[in-house]
């Protein structure tokens, strides 16, 4: 099993396709599944109490749905720093992010973490980089795809005042070492031979929605929701999800790269976004696909909260399979959160 050290000198287009494991495993700890809810607004008791999640079958907190962000804020952080070492991390944007949810994650759970790169688009000086990662338990099981697509610059001259701005302003302790060995979230290349084939998921347990697959109709619209977001839960959001960009607390850097102020996580938007399915849901697990493409920010002002205004439709129903598709909407002073936000939920 090389380090990812004896990859540094392949260029990313030669890693394409290769497999890489996350040194260490991740143990989803009981008050940090409380402490993710809380900073997305998820206030369903089953991500607080252990009684409420019994009651839809688990013996564990569920985290809430965008809570792999967490472990992959950290992943990104390692392919950029030891991997992908083309690209400058400050340069980096995401644009898509897909969940696939095999079952929920719970407190308690030993995760290991596989990453693919599964493709690079080179477009002028932009390249789009899309990342498969896997969580999988302790019975070689999957529980979470997701799949990331970030867009990297690259050979951009930065301005050296502007790094002397941002180093005055972020957040320390999280450069890895150059080769990933001793850093836990670190990467490891693995041999063809090393890659490991999951086994199948366990039947997945029957769901306990509000609305019922027998009643509901396509054209539903969901009761619309407004959520004021400001600078403290940007503060809370970048801690509890060691996400440290500086853009999402500090006006300088915001400025820095031509932001009008401080903006909120697109991660966080999104899970405010399936904190208020799930409210409408009623039942966290019920999610078995949640995919969202960025194309606005919430951009948030120093003293007054920001309004993020959210919205759902029914597309489609499949009553015989207990499934249905909804389409999710997100606007903040007039403008559109996401080019697209599409659920597909299973329902009682």
């Amino acid at each position: 099993m090389p380090e990812t050290a004896e990859a540094a000198t392949a260029t990313a287009t030669e890693l394409v396709g290769r497999h890489f494991r996350v040194r260490d495993h991740y143990d989803v700890g009981r008050e940090k599944v409380r402490e993710f809810a809380r900073a997305v607004r998820n206030d369903h008791p089953a991500h607080h109490h252990e009684a409420d999640a019994a009651e839809l079958g688990y013996g564990a907190l569920l985290a809430s749905p965008t809570f792999a962000s967490v472990i992959g804020a950290a992943t990104t952080r390692s392919l950029i720093g030891t991997v992908l070492t083309e690209y400058d991390v400050s340069q980096i944007l995401q644009t898509d992010q897909i969940f696939e949810f095999v079952r929920p994650i719970m407190a308690g759970d030993h995760l290991a973490v596989d990453v693919v790169i599964e493709n690079i688009r080179s477009y002028g000086d932009n390249d789009f980089i899309t990342v498969k990662v896997t969580l999988s338990d302790v019975e070689n099981r999957p529980a979470l795809i997701a799949t990331t697509t970030i867009v990297a610059r690259k050979g951009v001259e930065i301005d050296p005042e502007s790094v002397q701005t941002v180093s005055g302003v972020v957040m320390h302790g999280h450069v890895a070492d150059a080769d990933g060995t001793t850093d836990p979230t670190g990467l490891i290349l693995l041999a063809p031979e090393d890659v490991i084939e999951l086994d199948t998921p366990a039947a997945a347990l029957p769901v306990h929605t509000e609305p019922k697959a027998a009643t509901l109709t396509a054209g539903t619209e969901l009761p619309a929701a407004k959520v004021p977001v400001t600078r403290g839960d940007l503060v809370n959001y970048a801690g509890v999800s060691g996400d440290p960009n500086p853009i999402h607390w500090s006006d300088a850097a915001a400025k820095l790269v031509g932001l009008p102020t401080v903006v909120a996580h697109g991660m966080l938007t999104m899970g405010l976004t399936a904190g208020f399915l799930i409210d409408w849901l009623g039942d966290p697990s019920a999610l078995s696909k949640f995919s969202v493409r960025f194309s606005g920010f919430v951009p948030v002002e120093p003293t007054a909260p920001t309004i993020v205004e959210l919205t759902g439709k029914v597309k489609s129903v499949d009553a015989e399979n207990h499934t249905a598709t909804i389409i999710l909407g997100g606007t903040s002073e007039g403008k559109k959160l996401f080019g697209r936000a599409v659920a597909e939920i299973r329902l009682s």
